[in-house]
């Protein structure tokens, strides 16, 4: 016979049960790959213009001001939205969502606005970064937020929004 161990792991699996409106919350995994897939288009797109912009000739100088960061930081962002534009107006998804699946709700599970979008979620994790010393501590506790048991980040929060499956 075993002995009752009160320290031993759950042993139950869990289970993604869809909400009320039947939708299902998009696994961790599922959400970085996506993040992975849009931060490499956005390397690939942005590190030439950065180039041809003389970003890198000014960190032979001691780096570049506050002003240059914020300046390059509104220009990433005017990228970002060119390039995700028409996938988020239209299904609430990046380029990298939709290749693997998910997509961002409302928690009423419809689409939320473009403005929501952009301007809640986007430019809330996009913009935090910028904000110097506590800048990154803040985009670090918002990526980490992904632990929580309904798999939102701040900038979920912030927007109220939520990624789930697409069905």
């Amino acid at each position: 016979m075993e002995q009752h161990n009160p320290y031993q792991r759950p042993q139950a699996q869990p289970v993604d049960v869809p909400s009320p409106d039947g939708l299902v919350q998009a696994s961790r995994w599922k959400r970085l790959g996506a993040a992975a897939i849009d931060a490499i288009i956005g390397v690939v797109i942005v590190l030439p213009v950065m180039f041809m912009g003389g970003y890198f000739s000014n960190l032979a100088n001691g780096g570049p001001s506050l002003l240059t960061q914020l300046a390059w930081g509104v220009l990433g962002f005017a990228l970002f939205i060119a390039i995700h534009y028409i996938p988020l107006k239209n299904d609430g998804q990046t380029w990298g969502k939709k290749v693997v699946g998910v997509r961002i709700v409302d928690m009423h599970g419809q689409n939320p606005g473009l403005g929501t979008l952009l301007g809640r979620r986007y430019l809330f994790s996009g913009g935090i970064g910028l904000i110097p010393f506590v800048g990154g501590l803040i985009s670090i506790v918002n990526v980490l937020f992904i632990f929580r048991g309904d798999r939102r980040c701040l900038h979920d929060l912030v927007a109220d929004t939520r990624v789930v499956e697409v069905l």
